[in-house]
């Protein structure tokens, strides 16, 4: 599927987003982040509603050659606040791997104690051949890691604690 702009193909081909769908569901997938060439197709499954009655959605981005893939990954989810007033939760934005540091001669990006800003990157989460760089988004103290280098993480799976007083 070469979807250049002159291209008869075209990317927004509904049988194929609906047997992607499909297999979504039939697989339990959260997330499918799909790029050839320069067109990147990504869909989303939103979380079931606290009833149950109503079927998860499925939200479909597909990224111009603009936008893929030099701009990175999707923007994170917002930082979500722990029980505590003053601690939050750095989330990871996608499914993949966590990468604490660039390579494994280099230290991690950071350490339990560091302190960190909403620029800083915190880690790597590599999704299909594609490492990300995660950035915490917040101000504050690294708390806790709550994954280990090298692990599988979901989409919205608590990476780091993080007490915005410290």
């Amino acid at each position: 599927m070469n979807a250049s702009p002159g291209s008869n193909q075209d990317i927004f081909d509904v049988r194929k987003l609906r047997r992607l769908v499909e297999l979504m569901k039939e697989h339990d997938l959260s997330e499918v982040d799909l790029q050839q060439g320069e067109t990147r197709i990504q869909l989303r499954r939103s979380a079931p509603s606290p009833a149950g009655n109503a079927s998860p959605g499925v939200a479909a981005m597909v990224y111009p050659p603009a936008v893929s893939p030099a701009a990175g990954p999707p923007p994170a989810p917002a930082v979500a606040p722990d029980a505590a007033s003053d601690v939050v939760v750095i989330p990871s934005p996608m499914v993949g791997t966590f990468y604490a540091a660039p390579d494994p001669e280099s230290p991690p990006y950071v350490k339990v104690g560091d302190h960190v800003g909403p620029e800083t990157t915190v880690c790597i989460v590599e999704a299909m051949k594609v490492f990300n760089q995660i950035p915490a988004e917040v101000s504050g103290r690294i708390e806790a890691m709550l994954v280990e280098n090298g692990e599988s993480v979901e989409f919205g799976q608590p990476l780091f604690r993080v007490n915005t007083r410290g």
